[in-house]
């Protein structure tokens, strides 16, 4: 591994224990519109209209910022969306 790489490494992991933080919720070819809806009311305490909206982000920008927060609760409803079948991140908001 050269240098410049483990200085990558050692700087996003400075950045990303600075915060804040946003879960992103990824497009996929597998899950229906309503499953994604059910799973954003459900875990990240969306209202339907939110939902629905980010549902429609997702599938027309690829990505979606859904929630804002502290890591922990983040990777919570990350692992949970994981677990639902959808693809979701956690990045440092700039």
């Amino acid at each position: 591994m050269s240098s410049h790489t483990k200085e990558q490494i050692k700087n996003n992991t400075k950045t990303l224990v600075s915060g804040p933080f946003a879960l992103l919720l990824h497009n996929d070819d597998v899950n229906t519109f309503d499953w994604v809806i059910t799973c954003l009311v459900k875990v990240c305490a969306h209202q339907v209209l939110q939902a629905t909206q980010c549902a429609f982000i997702v599938h027309h920008n690829g990505k979606c910022d859904v929630k804002r927060g502290d890591l922990d609760t983040l990777s919570l409803m990350c692992d949970q969306l994981h677990a639902a079948g959808l693809t979701a991140s956690i990045e440092v908001v700039d």
